[in-house]
């Protein structure tokens, strides 16, 4: 496919911005890349700089809004920036050295989910859509004037992982359609809408990945899917602890965090229904049925 004429520099850190590279690397040409040192846990995955280096794009690693300052005190070529999954929030300055701005493509319907971490909030939610946001960024968060918006339809059994995938996709497709119409002046940014309150999502923790089996199964069951990726869903069963990685919400009702084997079927009671747990991994296991589990654990779940 031949690359359109549109040209930027693009901010990212995270694997959904070394994804969203790979793609945009195929139909727009980048003058630099500019992300953040590669930290331990992306060891595993294709970065943004190895991404950039294996097409020969210029990678610069910077920390912080000063170090980018310095770096744009230099003359480029570009007039617009891109930013996906870049960690930090940019200086006026570095916003205001790009004559038609910085384009921020944000994974949610603003001004819904402003914030880090819009897709696993958009999960936990228990929201029937969510989608892509081209923004122009101000120095606040996630409150700029927008480009274009389209909407996904988020199914009950979608896993974060496999939403990012989608919005992902969505964002290119967004961003090859868009971008260089704005370019040319035939996009006009408008307001995110007043009359929404805005809601943010958070930094998770590893902390939020400890099931708390008082609160309803219909919950716990969303933040398993919500925190399939990371920080993922922990609890232990007598003396094993074990990661949950698939279930379902049944109706029967116990004491919190009690559990049952039933014909094959582990169920744990929550505050109001129950969890059946489809698939699990047991610490320094794979990802294993309950079928499995149970026969190879059975007489660790005896009290």
């Amino acid at each position: 496919m031949k690359k359109t004429s549109s040209q930027f520099i693009f901010f990212g850190s995270g694997p959904i911005a070394a994804e969203s590279l790979r793609l945009l690397v195929q139909d727009f040409t980048i003058e630099i890349v500019v992300t953040k040192p590669n930290l331990p846990h992306y060891n595993h995955k294709l970065s943004v700089s190895d991404i950039a280096r294996k097409h020969g794009i210029e990678c610069l690693e910077l920390v912080n809004n000063k170090a980018v300052e310095q770096i744009l005190s230099q003359p480029f070529d570009s007039k617009i920036g891109l930013i996906i999954d870049y960690g930090i929030i940019l200086s006026e300055k570095v916003i205001n050295y790009f004559p038609l701005g910085i384009v921020n493509s944000h994974f949610s319907l603003l001004p819904q989910w402003r914030g880090p971490d819009p897709i696993s909030f958009a999960i936990l939610s228990g929201q029937k859509e969510t989608g892509v946001s081209l923004m122009l960024i101000r120095p606040g968060i996630d409150d700029g004037p927008l480009l274009a918006q389209k909407k996904f339809h988020l199914s009950k059994t979608l896993t974060s992982p496999l939403l990012t995938q989608a919005l992902i996709k969505l964002s290119h497709n967004m961003l090859v359609a868009t971008l260089p119409r704005y370019i040319e002046g035939k996009v006009t940014p408008y307001e995110q809408d007043k009359s929404t309150p805005p809601t943010y999502s958070r930094k998770l923790t590893k902390e939020d990945g400890l099931i708390q089996w008082p609160k309803p199964a219909d919950q716990i069951e969303r933040e398993i899917r919500a925190y399939a990726d990371w920080p993922k869903s922990y609890t232990k069963l007598n003396r094993t602890n074990v990661i949950i990685t698939a279930g379902r919400v049944v109706n029967q009702s116990g004491a919190p965090g009690k559990f049952i084997i039933d014909h094959k079927r582990l169920i744990i009671y929550c505050g109001q229904q129950a969890f059946e747990i489809t698939m699990l991994k047991p610490a320094a296991k794979p990802v294993m049925s309950t079928e499995a589990f149970l026969a190879g654990y059975s007489n660790k779940l005896s009290v």
